[in-house]
């Protein structure tokens, strides 16, 4: 267990591609978010959700975001907020076969670095990384400035970036970062 940190699952967005709410999507007899849940109960004591209004179907904590229609960033600064750990591990509701070995490893690489953020076919995953409770203000005064961009937020912190070499080593294939944004996301991983 990961004793120093609490697990933030972001299952508020809009699914506006997927055209239904993500989070309820059932993939192997469970929804996207109890498959993510589960993963995330094998390695943090604490799991909380954050969601844009309050979901009667979550039997775990939620965390409303603190300002309406602000994406990932505005659902990342409410658990930073109520976080009582020094860390937040924030992963998003739509990445079923996130790994506990992934998540694992890049809590290794924490040090003293503000976030620790997988980079996967060349690009950032800020929804599958680590934020210290340090950075907090610092995502706040992006997000303030307008810019409601989790990458802009980046910019301002100290971050160790995990390379995909490194990672394949946790998971060969980079399942873990096999979100579903389309119906053919999801049909894929049905498959």
């Amino acid at each position: 267990m990961i004793d120093d940190c609490t697990a933030l699952i972001l299952a508020g967005g809009d699914s506006r591609r997927m055209g239904q709410d993500k989070a309820g999507l059932i993939l192997d007899g469970k929804s996207l978010l109890e498959r993510v849940t589960a993963t995330m109960q094998q390695v943090f004591p604490k799991v909380v959700v954050s969601v844009r209004q309050l979901r009667a179907e979550v039997d775990l904590p939620q965390v409303c975001d603190e300002h309406e229609a602000s994406g990932p960033l505005a659902g990342l600064i409410a658990g930073l907020a109520q976080a009582d750990t020094p860390w937040v591990f924030a992963v998003a509701c739509d990445m079923p076969f996130v790994s506990a070995k992934v998540v694992e490893h890049l809590a290794g690489c924490r040090g003293k670095f503000q976030a620790v953020v997988p980079v996967v076919g060349g690009y950032e995953q800020p929804l599958a990384a680590f934020y210290a409770k340090s950075s907090l203000e610092k995502m706040r005064a992006s997000l303030a400035a307008g810019d409601r961009s989790l990458r802009g937020a980046l910019e301002k912190l100290e971050v160790n970036y995990v390379n995909e070499a490194e990672l394949r080593a946790a998971d060969p294939q980079l399942r873990s970062f096999f979100d579903l944004d389309t119906p053919q996301d999801f049909q894929a991983a049905q498959k």
